[in-house]
């Protein structure tokens, strides 16, 4: 699987690395970082794609004296990414996790990545290491509706998803691998990015989520999905 981030196929397939999720995405990053008072002066980001996430957090009033920095396999990935370097973005095209590098950060992010990930447990283990906070965005494909659709096989194939959660196991995932949870709180992806990603399914789809959020908001996510889960972890 890994073939696919360093051969150009998984570029042909998302045309962007999802580039336009980023600023969604860094918005969410920001909360988290603010609710939990960190002053970060170091944040990397390890599978960042084409380096939009931490472009736009460098952009953000907070962060503005902190330094950045990008790590990606693929040469996709980072050729897309050094278009956004600065000062105080720099991008890498290596493996952040191997054992040649020591390199250590206030702050590591780890966004919609280790589902990808074949050996998961031993990747979210190895980033213990690499930083004093993690911050994790985990998809929760696990739910009622993508179960009853066996939804599951279109995401190995078009995403790249290996592996398949819900909250109460992503949660489990992090602390078996030697995590200490800080905080965390489920994102409205399906709310959030349906301008970017419209489609008459989704629409559709809209209607029980905002119906049932009011209610349970972790029912709804159980049940008709389309969250993910944000987690601040030591």
């Amino acid at each position: 699987m890994e073939t696919i981030y360093t051969s150009g196929e998984y570029l042909k397939t998302t045309q962007t690395w999802h580039a336009e999720d980023s600023p969604w995405k860094a918005n969410q990053i920001i909360e988290i970082i603010c609710n939990n008072h960190l002053q970060p002066k170091t944040i990397a980001e390890i599978g960042c794609g084409a380096g939009a996430i931490i472009d736009e957090l460098s952009k953000k009033e907070s962060l503005i004296g902190t330094q950045f920095s990008g790590y990606d396999i693929s040469p996709q990935a980072i050729e897309l990414a050094e278009q956004r370097a600065s000062e105080r973005i720099r991008f890498f095209r290596e493996d952040l996790l191997s054992s040649t590098n020591t390199e250590h950060f206030d702050v590591l992010l780890v966004i919609d990545v280790f589902e990808h990930i074949p050996d998961c447990m031993g990747f979210v283990e190895k980033c213990r290491a690499k930083a004093d906070y993690k911050i994790f965005h985990i998809p929760l494909d696990i739910h009622v509706s993508s179960v009853l659709r066996n939804a599951f096989i279109g995401g190995w194939y078009t995403l790249g998803h290996l592996h398949y959660f819900t909250a109460d196991s992503a949660i489990a995932t992090l602390k078996e691998t030697g995590h200490e949870i800080v905080d965390y709180f489920y994102t409205n992806a399906a709310f959030g990015l349906f301008k970017q990603h419209p489609s008459i399914k989704r629409a559709i789809a809209k209607g029980p989520r905002w119906l049932f959020f009011k209610f349970s908001l972790r029912f709804t996510a159980r049940v008709f999905g389309g969250y993910s889960l944000l987690v601040l972890a030591k």
